[in-house]
């Protein structure tokens, strides 16, 4: 057994009696301050760490895109430098297989808008008759090439089997997007390459410009598709965008086989346009093609209230053979004969029956197929037919529908569910 000395005993009695609880709930609570104090420091310091590390990722996501801004403007201009280069190599070569080539700058070389109007004119007593907006047409209908304000050569580098290209206007952006998300969309159909572009001008007087412009920027920013020059988006123009787009593709685009050209309001079912481009392949019917809907022994419309009126002073004899514009398929071989010949064809208001001008100037005429339908299914627009999918799966071209139309049709005709008779494109 364990004997504790009495003294001792006392001592600790003592001790433990004299004990002061208030200094021990004191020395806690200081502690805890202590402690709350060190916490909210390095909080504080945390939280300036936190900041200061969101300031540095800023700055460095903006040098990151500093540096890829720079990058991209050093890759085109490699492409455009190859571009010169192949250019000149074949220029000081002789090459006469291919005069086209031979006479194409290296790149978009309009910089300044030179479209002073032809006052001469204004003398002729047919001049006088017409009204004003031919009057304007006319007046500066010799002025060809305008300037770039967006371009992307980059589209056309290296092998691309079929290039879609599209006529909008700035406010239409629901279209584009509609076009994007269905048949305009870019990869590869039955090892082909597809690629796709739009083509723009520059707003209409009383339009919100500045704004529109901005959003456009903004919109080719995201997908880098658009085309751009400096004039007025109008319905005359439409030449100007058949002319500019023809000289950009011969320029840029050595190594494109196809083109289909259409509106941003119509239907395209891109694997029959593969079909078909592989069908005449085979065929060997590459050199001329130009297929479409085809549009013969048409004669100017005379009746003032028709978007199409054309005055007797401005044209009076019959069209050439021409394709309805809502989409037709060229080759390659066609469209750089077709930049040569147009700069010697007048430029006329309505772009379709221009590009069947510059056809016949070169001794062809464009080629009718049934999978082209540019009035529609069936012209009766209340049809039943002109909503029946299984027609939209077996042809190439339909127009015209709204962006929901087109969305939801684009829907209909590729569910794996639709059941429709086979049939081949030819």
């Amino acid at each position: 057994m364990f004997i504790i000395d009495g003294m001792l005993l006392e001592i600790l009695l003592e001790d433990f009696f004299s004990f002061d609880l208030s200094e021990c709930l004191d020395e806690v609570r200081l502690k805890r301050i202590s402690d709350m104090e060190h916490f909210f420091r390095r909080n504080r310091v945390l939280k300036t760490l936190l900041s200061l590390t969101l300031v540095f990722a800023t700055l460095l996501m903006i040098q990151k895109f500093k540096v890829l801004d720079i990058r991209m403007k050093e890759v085109r201009l490699d492409l455009k430098s190859s571009w010169c280069a192949s250019l000149q190599c074949k220029t000081k070569a002789g090459n006469a297989s291919a005069p086209v080539r031979q006479s194409a700058p290296a790149a978009w070389n309009i910089t300044a808008i030179q479209c002073a109007a032809d006052s001469g004119l204004r003398a002729h007593s047919w001049f006088q008759t017409l009204d004003s907006r031919f009057q304007q047409f006319v007046l500066h209908r010799h002025c060809r090439y305008f300037p770039m304000l967006i371009n992307h050569p980059e589209k056309c580098a290296g092998d691309v089997d079929l290039l879609i290209v599209v006529k909008s206007v700035i406010e239409q952006h629901d279209r584009r997007e509609a076009v994007r998300l269905t048949w305009g969309k870019e990869h590869t159909i039955s090892g082909k390459r597809v690629k796709t572009l739009f083509l723009l001008g520059t707003p209409a007087p009383g339009k919100d410009s500045k704004n529109l412009q901005k959003l456009l920027e903004y919109e080719d920013r995201l997908y880098g598709d658009i085309l751009q020059w400096d004039f007025m988006d109008t319905f005359f123009n439409l030449t100007l965008k058949e002319v500019n787009f023809l000289r950009w593709f011969n320029i840029y685009c050595t190594n494109v086989a196809f083109i289909f050209k259409g509106d941003d309001d119509v239907f395209v079912n891109p694997t029959n346009l593969v079909d078909l481009i592989d069908f005449r392949t085979q065929e060997g019917k590459v050199r001329d093609l130009f297929v479409g809907d085809t549009i013969s022994k048409a004669v100017p419309i005379r009746n003032r209230q028709s978007k199409y009126y054309i005055p007797k002073e401005l044209f009076d004899e019959p069209y050439p053979p021409y394709v309805g514009g809502g989409g037709f398929l060229m080759s390659s071989q066609l469209a750089r004969r077709f930049m040569a010949v147009s700069e010697s064809v007048t430029l006329f208001p309505i772009d379709d029956v221009f590009l069947g001008m510059c056809l016949q100037k070169l001794g062809l005429v464009p080629e009718m197929h049934p999978g082209f339908k540019t009035f529609g299914i069936m012209k009766r627009k209340v049809s039943p037919m002109n909503s029946e999918p299984c027609f939209y799966r077996h042809l190439i071209v339909v127009h015209k529908l709204s962006p929901e139309e087109l969305l939801k049709m684009w829907d209909t005709v590729h569910d794996k569910k639709l059941t429709c008779a086979r049939k081949s494109v030819d």
